[in-house]
């Protein structure tokens, strides 16, 4: 586990995105996603690629871009759509 900590860390912050769609917060639980896609877009482009284990599919190049381009569009889609009084 301690050679997964990048990995666990953007899962641990994924189930939290989860509970609060779950808890009909889709807002907060889309928002918290983008966020947690870009912390692993910045994980994987500071930690060593031994380190980043799972978290690095591709060259590290193309995952960074591809975090920071899913990151950018989700939390784009979470802060523009209308709560539709859902809060």
């Amino acid at each position: 586990m301690r050679a997964q900590w990048p990995l666990a860390l953007v899962l641990a912050g994924l189930a939290v995105a989860l509970g609060f769609v779950m808890f009909e917060r889709w807002r907060r639980g889309a928002f918290l996603l983008g966020l947690m896609a870009l912390a692993a877009g910045v994980l994987r482009g500071v930690v060593p690629d031994e380190r980043a284990r799972l978290l690095g599919v591709r060259s590290k190049g193309f995952d960074v871009a591809f975090y920071v381009a899913i990151g950018a569009v989700v939390l784009w889609l979470a802060t523009s759509i209308d709560s539709l009084g859902t809060g």
